[in-house]
């Protein structure tokens, strides 16, 4: 059973945040500015980067509470099959991409889960997962709390196109798609459930955390916060926020939410109380295992030997450019 500190009668539970820096955050401001993950190629990203106990709590809530937009009058989903099965449903999620999902259910986790990191904003379109990539464009990182059944998993980019296109049924017909909350909330009113999809809705969410920040959370936190790492708070708690979050936003916003505690109920409108780490506690959180680290150094090594030889193979290609003879062709004078 869950147990609950004594309920404050308002959200100044929650005035201590902090932002990654470990300043009293400006709210938007230094969420926003902390979100990416900024890390050198070939540099590994650790279950901190990723919050992997943040993931895991939200990918094995078994509340099955959200409505499965391809059949509304059925059984309900838990927010793992319901993000996992919108990412699969894209129009721009490949066929290659989609036998995997079906062939490795573990796979099809594990990439809904960096799916998810990109759809908030964490992973950003810089980033690759594969050791092979040639561009100097993006950066590889191996991820290896996330990377257990397949190394490759596509780079941001692509994954950010399969997002764009994961809509609802009837928007991928034409439906208008709603941009800001209050346009969501249009729909509720409107009798549609879900109101849009779960990617539509995170990056709602995303896009709108700064005015939603007095009205969710205490006005010093926001929806970024909940993702980024050294903000303190219990990775379950900011789970359970999050959830909160997109049932009152997809299913429901004036009856009971399924992720409410009892500070939710005693402020309405805000989301479940966020319980601060004990320094002890929160060394226990996002503990990269030692097979973990093994797998990510041994993949950097190998990203940067592929390197060393693309680097050896432009060289002996600008090379033999530079020593091929060199004709010219001109007209003959008698």
């Amino acid at each position: 059973m869950h147990m609950y500190p004594t309920v404050p009668t308002s959200q100044q539970a929650m005035s201590s945040s902090f932002s990654a820096e470990g300043v009293p955050a400006r709210v938007g401001y230094l969420s926003r500015k902390a979100l990416p993950i900024k890390r050198n190629d070939a540099e590994p990203l650790t279950r901190e980067d990723v919050q992997y106990d943040l993931l895991e709590y939200l990918f094995t809530n078994n509340g099955a509470v959200f409505t499965d937009p391809t059949s509304p009058k059925g059984p309900k989903m838990t927010f793992g099959t319901l993000y996992a099965s919108t990412v699969f449903n894209s129009n721009k999620c490949s066929k290659v991409l989609k036998d995997k999902m079906v062939e490795t259910p573990a796979f099809n986790i594990e990439f809904a889960k960096i799916a998810l990191l990109t759809n908030v904003g964490r992973i950003n379109t810089t980033m690759a997962f594969f050791p092979e990539m040639k561009t100097a464009l993006r950066t590889y990182h191996p991820v290896p709390s996330l990377q257990k059944t397949d190394g490759n998993a596509q780079d941001a980019p692509r994954i950010k196109n399969c997002l764009k296109a994961a809509n609802l049924p009837a928007e991928k017909k034409g439906e208008d798609i709603p941009t800001t909350p209050d346009e969501v909330l249009d729909k509720l009113r409107a009798g549609q459930r879900p109101s849009t999809s779960v990617v539509n809705m995170v990056f709602v969410l995303a896009n709108h955390a700064a005015p939603l920040s007095s009205i969710h959370f205490d006005g010093t936190l926001n929806f970024l916060d909940l993702f980024l790492p050294n903000t303190r708070f219990a990775s379950a708690d900011r789970g359970r926020a999050f959830l909160w979050l997109l049932y009152h936003y997809l299913e429901d916003y004036e009856g009971i939410n399924p992720f409410e505690d009892l500070h939710a109920k005693a402020n309405p409108g805000k989301i479940p109380f966020l319980r601060q780490l004990s320094q002890a506690e929160y060394r226990r959180e996002n503990v990269d295992t030692q097979e973990e680290i093994h797998w990510g150094n041994r993949m950097s090594n190998q990203r940067n030997l592929f390197l060393q030889r693309l680097v050896a193979t432009n060289e002996g290609d600008k090379k033999a450019k530079a020593s091929a003879p060199h004709f010219v062709t001109g007209l003959l004078q008698s």
